[in-house]
């Protein structure tokens, strides 16, 4: 693939992953500290604690774009945490952690190959021995985003009615 190819690649990629992005902050637009931590529905999912997890994600995979497994599990994940507002959290500074997160992806991308493949963790929902490229690194972070964008509309309409499209 020329290098013309793959930044017009890359630029939709990220074009996409803007626009999710976009759809996610947006739905938090306007709420306080305390809406943002809380639990409307069945789930334990607040609207903080999803900017808080898409953050988490997306520095956890361009860790593995990066360097691969073992870059990517060399931070551990708070998996008690990685989902709640802790009290000395605000959502003001969730939104700008995960501000400095995609602008940090975006350099790294820039650098990177798109082919570039690194084999996947050893984990139950990893197939063994697979692997996965940069590219669909950056696919799964346009996935990922948009699913808990979904979660996120969902959640703010319960607490008060506010819908990010319609």
């Amino acid at each position: 693939m020329s290098a013309t190819t793959t930044s017009a690649e890359l630029a939709d990629l990220l074009s996409t992953l803007a626009t999710h992005r976009g759809f996610l902050r947006f739905t938090v637009r306007g709420l306080s500290d305390e809406q943002a931590r809380q639990t409307p529905t069945a789930s334990a999912l607040s609207l903080g604690g999803l900017i808080k997890h898409v953050r988490t994600v997306e520095e956890a995979w361009m860790r593995f774009a990066v360097g691969g497994a073992e870059l990517m599990e060399s931070v551990e994940a708070d998996w008690v945490n990685g989902f709640r507002v802790l009290e000395h959290e605000t959502l003001e500074g969730l939104l700008a952690d995960y501000e400095e997160t995609a602008a940090k992806t975006e350099r790294l991308l820039a650098d990177l190959d798109l082919d570039t493949t690194h084999p996947l963790p050893v984990a139950p929902w990893f197939e063994p021995g697979g692997t996965r490229s940069v590219r669909r690194v950056v696919l799964h972070l346009i996935a990922e985003t948009a699913q808990h964008a979904g979660h996120a509309d969902i959640l703010r309409e319960t607490i008060d009615g506010q819908k990010t499209m319609g």
